[in-house]
């Protein structure tokens, strides 16, 4: 089955690592990821990021001093079709406390798990293992589609 069917219906949440393959072509990612990027470009799907994603690849951007490539993530990230940058609130906070305090996830996947719920999604596409099942958030892990 391919990737996109199994993120099922609604919006995706998707960690930083997946928008750096996409960007960065990354050959080991770039088939199975690809349809997702069309489907949001399409309308058909809307990928979810929280705006700390957007800080993890400005800081990696900066420090390799590209900053064509630190404005082509903000552009995907920020005005990209089919593509929605949660801020991080308060609210986000109070929701991230509770899979870090439940199952001690690290607090920058605690607060993308939160924005990805909060947002109503009911997947996250990640590549770290580590990421905790939460409930009402089925974590798909790219590796298992690539090739």
């Amino acid at each position: 089955m391919a990737l996109i069917d199994d993120l099922g219906a609604g919006p995706v949440g998707v960690d930083t690592a997946i928008f750096i393959y996409f960007i960065e072509e990354d050959e080991r990612f770039l088939a199975a990821i690809a349809p997702l990027f069309g489907a949001a470009d399409a309308g058909a799907v809307e990928l979810v990021a929280s705006a700390l994603t957007l800080l993890e690849v400005l800081v990696v951007s900066y420090h390799a001093g590209n900053v064509m490539l630190a404005d082509r993530y903000e552009a995907v990230l920020t005005r990209g079709r089919g593509s929605r940058m949660v801020d991080l609130t308060r609210d986000h906070m109070r929701l991230a406390a509770h899979p870090r305090a439940a199952t001690g996830v690290a607090t920058p996947d605690a607060l993308q798990l939160a924005a990805a719920l909060a947002a109503g999604c009911s997947a996250f596409l990640t590549n770290d293992r580590r990421l905790p099942a939460l409930p009402g958030l089925k974590i798909v892990q790219i590796g298992a589609y690539n090739a």
